[in-house]
Order: structure tokens, then C-alpha cells, then sequence
């Protein structure tokens, strides 16, 4: 593993310790010798984990929609800065360049990144561990829902097994060492009634 990419919002949420954790997980990317893969904005979580990468001196690839550019959002001092046309080409980017993903708390727009990701672990684009960061318990209700999707037989459990939650970097990167990709589901196993 060489790059984290990292899913989180321009805003830093009610309480200081959640811009508090993006900037320990940067920090903690950089120190642990990866490279952080974010968004490419300078505000909220986004400029805290961008900001503690970059003070701890490690390596920070952005990308960013053209118009945040142009909106003045964009990052200027991460090393490398890509522009991209859309934002679902940044979310495509930011996939192909990180080895894992990490989601911080944030809104709507940070759910359905992460969302897109583990959608795609599940029908087998992409064979990564992703990860979330607990802060403050945000994510509980999250995995009760992830509950609810399996009681209710929308989701089989065995792809939880791409998702761990921590509470830091170092308690993520444990569980991503047991990480084992899962086979891809077929159509066929969904006409049978396939459960597993």
C-alpha cells in the first residue's frame, strides 16, 4: 500500500474534534510513509487532512473540478494538483490512484462517495479495503443501517467484509493487512436466490 485516498467535505462539522481527527489522519498518512489522495480543496476536513500531511511532510496528490478551481477552493500547497472536467471524474481519479480508502465524517456529498466506493468493491471494480473513521461515534448509525440492509436481504453480509471502522489510521491499516478481496457476485447467483 503506497497511497490512502481519503473521501471527506469542505466543511468541518459542529464539533472542532472532527476537523481535529482530519488533520491527526493526514499527519498519521504521512508519518506512516504514505501518500494522501483528497479532493484537491483548501476548506473544512478537506484542507485539515491536506494540512497535516503537508506539515508533516509528506506527499499530497489533489484533484479537483475545474469549477472549484475557478471558485478558489483549490488547495495551494499540496505537490501535485490535477484539474478534472467533472465530478464524477474525480471520484474515478481518486479511486484509481489510491491502494485504500478512508471516509472521514462529513455529509451528503462525502456519503455518496463513499457509497460509489463500496458499491464498486461489491460488483468488483475495484479489490480494496475501505475504511471509516469513527469519530465521535458518527458512523453508528451508519453500520445499523448496514444491519438493517442485511436483516432485510439487500445486501448479503459477506461485503462487509470490505469495510472496517476505526477510530485512526493505525487501527484502519490493522484491519486492511487482513483484508482478502472477495469474489465477484454473478448474475447468475442472483436469478438463483444466492445467499452466502
Amino acid at each position: 500500500m503506497k497511497r490512502i485516498t481519503v473521501f471527506c467535505g469542505a466543511t468541518s462539522g459542529r464539533l472542532p474534534k472532527f476537523e481535529e481527527a482530519a488533520y491527526k489522519l493526514g499527519k498519521d498518512i504521512a508519518e506512516a510513509g504514505y501518500e494522501l489522495v483528497y479532493g484537491g480543496g483548501s476548506a473544512g476536513m478537506m484542507g485539515a487532512v491536506a494540512n497535516g500531511t503537508v506539515d508533516a511532510g509528506g506527499k499530497v496528490i489533489g484533484v479537483i473540478p475545474r469549477f472549484l478551481v475557478e471558485r478558489e477552493m483549490a488547495h495551494e500547497k499540496v505537490q501535485t494538483l490535477e484539474v478534472v472536467q467533472t465530478m464524477h471524474e474525480r471520484k474515478a481519479r481518486m479511486d484509481e490512484l489510491g491502494d485504500a480508502t478512508i471516509t472521514l465524517p462529513g455529509g451528503a456529498g462525502t456519503l455518496e462517495e463513499f457509497f460509489e466506493m463500496y458499491t464498486w468493491g461489491q460488483i468488483g471494480l475495484h479489490q480494496k479495503p475501505l475504511g471509516l473513521i469513527n469519530t465521535n461515534n458518527y458512523f453508528d448509525d451508519l453500520m445499523a443501517m448496514f444491519d438493517k440492509m442485511i436483516s432485510e436481504e439487500f445486501l448479503e453480509e459477506r461485503y462487509m467484509n470490505q469495510l472496517f471502522i476505526g477510530e485512526d489510521l493505525e487501527s484502519l491499516v490493522a484491519q486492511f493487512e487482513n483484508f482478502k478481496p472477495l469474489p465477484v457476485r454473478t448474475y447468475k447467483d442472483l436469478q438463483k436466490g444466492h445467499r452466502s
